[in-house]
Formats: C-alpha cells, sequence, structure tokens
C-alpha cells in the first residue's frame, strides 16, 4: 500500500501544477475548479492509503525483493451468480426513463428497485445459498 499512497500524493502535485497552469492560461474557471477538485481526490486517496500501510502489514508488493508467488492464496469472497442485479438495473432504467417520459413511470419503477434490492441484501440468508 505504501506504493500506491506515494503515487497518488505524486499525482496530486502533478495535478496541483496542472490546475495552476492550466487557470492562469485559460481563465476559464470551470475547467480550472474541476482540476483543483481532482486535486483534493487525490491528497484524499493518498493521504489514506500512506495512513492506513502504516497500520497493516507489511505486503509483497511493499518488499523488494519479494517474487509474485508471496501474494498468492484466497483474493476473497465472490457470489458465484445473483440475479438481483438485473432486477436493479430494470428498475433503474425505468427510473430514469420515468424523467423523460413522466413522473408516472416510477411507480412501476420503484417496486422492481426495492425487491432487487431486498433480495441482493438477503441473498445470503434464504435458498441454496443460504449459510448453515
Amino acid at each position: 500500500m505504501k506504493v500506491q499512497g506515494k503515487m497518488f500524493i505524486w499525482l496530486s502535485v502533478f495535478v496541483l501544477a496542472m490546475a495552476i497552469v492550466y487557470g492562469v492560461w485559460s481563465k476559464e474557471p470551470a475547467g480550472t475548479t474541476a482540476l483543483f477538485l481532482a486535486f483534493g481526490l487525490c491528497i484524499m486517496v493518498g493521504y489514506y492509503l500512506a495512513f492506513t500501510a502504516r497500520r497493516v502489514d507489511q505486503m509483497a508488493q511493499d518488499n523488494k525483493e519479494a517474487d509474485v508467488a508471496d501474494e498468492a492464496g484466497e483474493v476473497g469472497f465472490f457470489s458465484p451468480h445473483s440475479w438481483q442485479p438485473l432486477a436493479l438495473g430494470i428498475g433503474g432504467a425505468l427510473a430514469f426513463m420515468g424523467v423523460v417520459f413522466g413522473w408516472w413511470l416510477l411507480y412501476f419503477s420503484a417496486p422492481i428497485i426495492l425487491v432487487g434490492l431486498w433480495g441482493w441484501v438477503f441473498e445470503y440468508y434464504r435458498g441454496e445459498n443460504q449459510n448453515q
């Protein structure tokens, strides 16, 4: 994590320099503001990664003499399959179409979104995926 923290902090220095140069040369407030906000985001992410790197054990990527196999192992738990994102996608699409065609379409999209969200949150508490 130390490497990523340093990368984001150096990126923030670069973005700050570009924001100043862009602001002076272009005198355009929207792009200058966006670049300064990008600088703030880079600083936040870089500080978080650098702060967290001090609190966790050293990872293989922080060791210059580490092998690729040193980070091998379980990455995490990933759902094998789920139909709930499809329901959320359909409900979200209907909700955004409600902005275009009429707010009445939200009466149909809100229940689809709620059912998809409920199913996604509780999918490991029932059925074949239930934890024993």
